[in-house]
């Protein structure tokens, strides 16, 4: 996994000094080396610094040097509070200040996303809103933190951190419980979106069950007209035809009147035709008698 890039430039940063430890064998030399690495730009981790031994053995030493062990703790995993309420600590430089400052804003933007102005007008010891912004906006730019202003809210609004940020002694379970408990929330978020989704996915289910049997009832309806429309159809032409038929059967009384009319008037013109040629009906019988 890729190391964020703010981190990996601050241990870079820090490597200088690291080694330049290794001859600070006064415990001058390693409070001195102590102030110039609390006071570079870039440097924003000090975990290495720390557990070297000539660092260490100021542990020992006299106060005026031991608490330069103490600042360089505070700069480590502390934040401003806790150097105003730490006695008989070093007179901070401008460029210190400014870097605690902005270390303890990613101390308080690691528990809260959205940081009201006047609380943090008030953690950090800040004299007004433009000295505040000031802070958020270098911040940003060093590339400690993703956040947005909110000047109408009076409020900023962060994104992520860096991790930037060194874990203090004994730290550990304590990391894990809040590790543990994030967990948890997450889990629980997750069974709850399942069953969201399984919810969903159910009601989807019911409702293509019930376009189905819509459906069906439609295609039945639609079915049963169109069965009932052929019936009276084919009703329909069997009456037609019975109509043909009769009339091929029975012909028009008018009609056959009309004929008889005609045969009868022919027989009677036959009649009067034999009269006329009677001589030959009468050679007919004679010639057969």
């Amino acid at each position: 996994m890729a190391m964020d890039p703010a981190q990996q430039k601050a241990l870079n940063a820090l490597e200088q000094y690291t080694l330049l430890s290794k001859s600070a064998t006064s415990p001058r030399a390693a409070a001195d080396l102590i102030t110039q690495a609390t006071s570079s730009p870039n440097t924003y981790v000090f975990a290495e610094l720390l557990q070297t031994p000539n660092i260490q053995s100021l542990r020992t030493a006299a106060p005026e040097y031991s608490r330069f062990l103490t600042l360089l703790e505070i700069f480590s995993w502390g934040t401003w509070a806790e150097y105003t309420s730490t006695p008989d600590l070093p007179q901070l430089s401008e460029p210190q200040s400014l870097k605690l400052r902005q270390l303890s804003l990613l101390s308080l933007s690691i528990s809260h996303s959205t940081l009201t102005y006047p609380y943090l007008l008030s953690a950090l010891h800040l004299p007004n809103t433009r000295a505040l912004e000031d802070l958020v906006i270098s911040s940003i730019y060093g590339g400690l933190v993703t956040a947005k202003l909110d000047t109408l809210a009076q409020c900023v609004d962060v994104s992520s951190v860096s991790p930037l940020r060194d874990l203090q002694p004994n730290s550990v379970p304590q990391l894990i419980a809040i590790l543990d408990d994030w967990n948890g929330r997450c889990a629980g978020v997750l069974s709850e979106i399942e069953g969201q989704v399984s919810e969903v996915r159910a009601k989807a289910v019911e409702r293509k069950r019930r376009e189905h049997e819509r459906e069906a009832i439609f295609d039945k309806a639609l079915n049963d007209e169109i069965m009932k429309d052929s019936r009276n159809k084919a009703a329909g032409k069997r009456g037609a035809g019975d109509g043909e038929n009769t009339g091929g059967i029975e012909p028009d009384r008018g009609e056959a009147m009309d004929l008889d009319e005609a045969f009868g008037r022919g027989g009677q013109r036959n009649a009067k035709r034999g009269g006329r040629f009677g001589g030959f009906t009468g050679l007919g019988k004679r010639l057969g008698g």
